[in-house]
């Protein structure tokens, strides 16, 4: 059986088009069901050659290729005031006392707005929660947030400060030697830190509860070593104080 080589031209779509061009060739056939099927065949060679895709393919589990969208923190109030007014009430700040999935420890006295002092009289109260932790830990978080301007011996000269040829002109906080801090209890430091006091900013985005309540355990570790080492200097000197009155 002789083999027969079909061009079609790709502008002829319609029926009576694909058919003159198949008689124009000297081809025919008189199979009504051959005839179907060629003009099947043609269309569907025309609408493959084509690269307008007028229908998306199917997609297989589309969440994993199409992410929902997530709402995020940045409408501003004069957006908001719009969105209210086409009856729309959004609001993307968390409800009051709202601990975010996974956090340990939450604090739940809120900042005191300017001139009040309630709850950071009330932070006082607050103890802390741990009872072990990872010293060597505590002691690098202290280092890369605190140290650079309460200093690496905890005494307010950190590179900041510097012994007054810093870039910082006021000196920081002494934390090991000033009886003021030393006293301080643990929950107003981890309110300070929290939302800043002062000169010094909030901590909260760069420590979470756990990391602020170690460097807090750290820094009281600190002092109370060293009132130890200050109390065995002081008794030392009484007794050789002692020692040398006896003698005379």
């Amino acid at each position: 059986m002789k083999k027969v080589s079909i061009q079609v031209d790709h502008r002829a779509t319609d029926r009576r088009s694909i058919i003159r061009v198949f008689a124009a060739k000297g081809y025919f056939f008189s199979s009504p069901l051959m005839q179907i099927s060629l003009i099947i065949a043609a269309v569907m060679i025309v609408a493959s050659c084509s690269d307008i895709k007028r229908k998306p393919g199917r997609v297989y589990m589309p969440d994993m290729a199409y992410s929902r969208a997530y709402e995020t923190y940045s409408v501003t109030e004069e957006e908001k005031q719009l969105l209210e007014k086409q009856g729309i009430h959004y609001s993307n700040v968390p409800v009051a006392g709202t601990i975010k999935r996974g956090e340990m420890f939450p604090f739940l006295l809120m900042k005191d707005k300017d001139g009040d002092t309630t709850n950071y009289v009330a932070s006082k109260q607050v103890k802390n929660p741990l009872t072990t932790m990872d010293t060597v830990e505590a002691e690098r978080l202290y280092l890369v947030n605190c140290g650079i301007c309460h200093g690496g011996k905890l005494d307010g000269n950190g590179p900041l400060y510097k012994g007054g040829d810093g870039p910082f002109p006021a000196k920081p906080a002494t934390l090991v030697g000033d009886a003021k801090y030393e006293s301080m209890p643990e929950g107003q430091m981890f309110y300070s830190v929290t939302y800043g006091k002062n000169k010094m900013g909030s901590y909260a985005s760069q420590l979470n509860t756990h990391q602020r309540w170690m460097v807090i355990s750290y820094i009281k570790s600190k002092q109370g070593a060293a009132k130890s080492a200050t109390g065995a200097s002081a008794g030392s000197a009484a007794t050789g104080t002692d020692s040398t009155a006896a003698k005379k």
